[in-house]
């Protein structure tokens, strides 16, 4: 791949400056990475906002879950996908269709289709192959 991701004081100013985090993937099962690091950045503060097609309607950490991003009423700071990584481009168009400022694939999570999708649309808040959580536990240390 030749994507590459942005240095580390881009990636830790995503997460300083974000409030919301929709969780692209979200699994209501709590031995799923997804729901693990979902708990994690709700401890820390975060407003995070679950989407999951098979769940929409339901909840998950408390929260509604939504069947698609278009369908969250509010801003979204970062978009954090659990997705396989060739469903990427199809998540991506999804993001390009709202307003939500970085695209962030979770580890070992990555697609050059997806990122040149964005890059061309002008959407350059990108993050692939890195964990929200583990960052966070970075940043703070």
């Amino acid at each position: 791949m030749s994507f590459k991701n942005s240095d580390e004081q881009t990636i830790q100013k995503y997460l300083k400056s974000a409030k919301n985090i929709a969780i692209v993937g979200l699994s209501n099962k709590e031995d799923r990475t997804s729901y693990q690091v979902a708990k994690f950045l709700q401890e820390q503060g975060y407003q995070i906002f679950p989407v999951n097609p098979v769940l929409a309607g339901k909840t998950i950490l408390g929260e509604p879950v939504y069947e698609k991003l278009q369908d969250i009423p509010e801003t979204i700071d970062i978009v954090d996908i659990f997705r396989r990584s060739e469903f990427l481009p199809e998540v991506a168009q999804d993001f390009l269709e709202t307003d939500a400022k970085v695209f962030w694939a979770q580890l070992e999570i990555e697609n050059e289709a997806a990122a040149k999708l964005l890059q061309e649309a002008g959407r350059t808040d990108i993050v692939m192959n890195r964990c929200t959580k583990i960052e966070w536990k970075k940043m703070t240390q």
